[in-house]
Formats: structure tokens, sequence, C-alpha cells
């Protein structure tokens, strides 16, 4: 099931990228959802919906395209140099996937099922204080009273959850830019791009390409900066008990690579720019569920001699599963590496600088 619907997912995306027929036959209800995109940013801008303010900054991380563009690895770099920088900051999350909706504080023991497998990973990785919830400001309200020590911060993903007053809104985008331009479902856009309303309802804009890719030119709001960051594969893989292996030491390797993210075909191609020769490549849908792995660790257990290799995300589900089985020695997970350009990271910290004046810099 997990497979089938990640094929589905990417004929659909290669459409989005293009003004091919598929994609002219939805652009009516691309219309339709514009005008609803617009009515309930009209309803905010009213105070028909309330937005809400709270008593430290906030850092809002998120997608205009539909998935896949970064936003996770933009969090997890903006939260080391914030910490380097003397903030204390948390993240907030809806938690998509999770099985409950109940506001819940995330721990390094914390289920992908239960907390939602990006949360997870954001505090597995950066040990920060990090709350889920169905909505984000009974999260925030909820971290900042548990963790009076945090002040600022930061929404993994929300650019379009409009409830919650921001100091700072950046938009992720990766070298598709912003596809063939329509909105969803005949694109790739969760909203106009660029934007018409003034002032635009983003800060900066981040985009993201790998190695020997050339984006695609975007053309942002004016007055909205745009900086860029290369991604990358960390040279190391790890595994379920902390174990460390240089990637190169899989070359010439039987690897069974697995990926249950919104693009896998990015992720197979970077190992194989690794110089990695794929055995099979098993594209789940995003955000796959735990029972969606089957058929992966049925191959890794038939082929005694092969290795798995999966992304961060992937392997907060799979190291869990695989809890105990002999053939979990031989999944590995690697993670991406996200380098911005320094000027990102001063705009960032010009931003804050305005609104925290007596923050050291």
């Amino acid at each position: 099931m997990g497979s089938g619907s990640a094929r589905r997912h990417a004929r659909w995306q290669a459409n989005a990228v293009r003004r091919g027929p598929l994609a002219r036959l939805l652009w009516p209800w691309a219309l339709c959802y514009g005008a609803l995109v617009a009515l309930r940013r009209w309803l905010y801008s009213v105070g028909f919906f309330t937005r809400h303010q709270l008593p430290v900054p906030v850092i809002v991380v998120g997608n205009v395209v539909l998935g896949g563009a970064g936003k996770t690895p933009t969090v997890l770099a903006l939260l080391r140099h914030l910490q380097q920088q003397g903030w204390r900051p948390g993240v907030v999350s809806r938690g998509y996937g999770r099985r409950a909706q109940t506001v819940l504080e995330v721990h390094a023991g914390s289920s992908a099922a239960d907390a939602g497998d990006e949360p997870a990973l954001i505090q597995r990785r950066s040990g920060v204080p990090v709350f889920v919830a169905a909505r984000r400001v009974a999260a925030a309200r909820a971290l900042l009273a548990a963790h009076p020590e945090v002040d600022l911060l930061l929404c993994d993903d929300g650019l379009q959850h409009l409830a919650l007053q921001r100091e700072l809104a950046i938009a992720v985008f990766d070298e598709r830019g912003v596809g063939n331009g329509w909105l969803l479902p005949a694109g790739l856009l969760r909203e106009p791009w660029p934007p018409s309303t003034r002032p635009a309802p983003v800060d900066l804009v981040l985009q993201q390409h790998r190695t020997g890719i050339c984006p695609a030119l975007l053309v942002a709001p004016p007055g909205v900066p745009v900086f860029h960051a290369l991604r990358r594969l960390a040279d190391c893989a790890v595994g379920p008990g902390g174990a460390v292996m240089a990637l190169t030491q899989l070359r010439g390797q039987r690897v069974l690579a697995v990926a249950g993210i919104a693009r896998p075909e990015v992720f197979f191609a970077m190992l194989r720019a690794c110089g990695l020769t794929l055995l099979q490549e098993l594209a789940l849908v995003d955000h796959a569920d735990a029972a969606d792995y089957a058929d992966a660790c049925q191959r890794l257990r038939q082929d005694e001699h092969s290795t798995l290799l999966c992304t961060e995300k992937d392997a907060v589900k799979l190291f869990a599963l695989l809890a105990g089985d002999v053939c979990a020695a031989r999944v590995w997970s690697v993670a991406l590496e996200l380098s911005p350009e320094p000027a990102f990271f001063h705009a960032v910290d010009e931003r804050l600088r305005r609104h925290r004046p007596g923050k050291p810099s």
C-alpha cells in the first residue's frame, strides 16, 4: 500500500512541475482552492478569526510548495545557530500522522505513532523541548508553561497556520522552485507565489539544492531576500545503537534503500552520487506507517548479505520496529546535512535583534 501510494504521488509531482494535460484538467479545481485560500486569509485579516500573540518571539518555517522542500533540515540548522547565539529555543508542531490529537511533550523515547516522525526526529537531534498538538497555539502554551526557560519558539511547518502570530516567517523551497506555478491540485503551490498581499506573508526565503543541481529561478516578493543552502548526505551512516559507519564502506555492497519521505527518488539519487550501487529502491509514501516497512524488513531478512539504508525520518520508525531483531545490525540511517549561506543566519539575527534588542548576538 505504501509503495503504491508513493508511485502515484511521484506521478502527480511529475505532472505538477509542467503545464501538461493533467495539470490543465485540474486547473479549475486549483481556482476553487485559490479562492478558499484567499477567503481564509481575508477572514484573519479582518479579525473574524483570532490571531494569538505569545510572550516569546515565534519563527515559522514552512513550505509554499507541497512537501520535500527541506523544512525539517532547516529547523535543525536554525536550532543549532540559535543555541550558539544564546537563545533557548523550543519547537511546536502538529505532529502530522500521529495517532492522538492531544497536547504531548515529545521525549527521546517517544514513538512516531504518538509524536509524529518529524517532531520525534527534531527532539532526538536537537534535545530542545518539543510539543505537538492539533492546535499549534495549544502546543506553544503548554511548552512555555512546562519550560519557562524557553525564550523563542520555532514552529515546524505552519506558514498557512495564521492563528499564531510570528516574528519571522521563512519559506523553504528546493530546486523545483514553484513547479508549474499553479495551485493545488494542478500544481505544487499551497498558496499563490509570489504573494500579491502587502505586506508579504513571508520575511525570508531559503532555496535549497543539491551539489551539481541548478535550482529553478525563484521570484520573491519585493523586499523579501532569497538565500541559498546546499544540502548533502552525511559522510557516515548511524545504526540503531549509535554505531557509525562511513558510507564509503558500502561501495560495491548489496544495498537496499528505503525512503518514506515526500520525494524518495532524491534520497536514492544522493546515495548513488555517493558511489553506492542500490540493489533495490523501496519508495514509500511520506510519513509512512510502521506497517508500510514490512516489505523492506522481509527483504532484509531474506538476503543476509544486504544492508538497508534509510533516512533519519524512516529510522524513527524502523529502528523501533526492528528492536531485538537479528537483522537490526544491518539497518543504518543517513542524515541530510544543510549548509545555508552565512547571510541567511545574519538576516535571522538582525530580525530577532530588532524584536529582542537585549539578546546577545
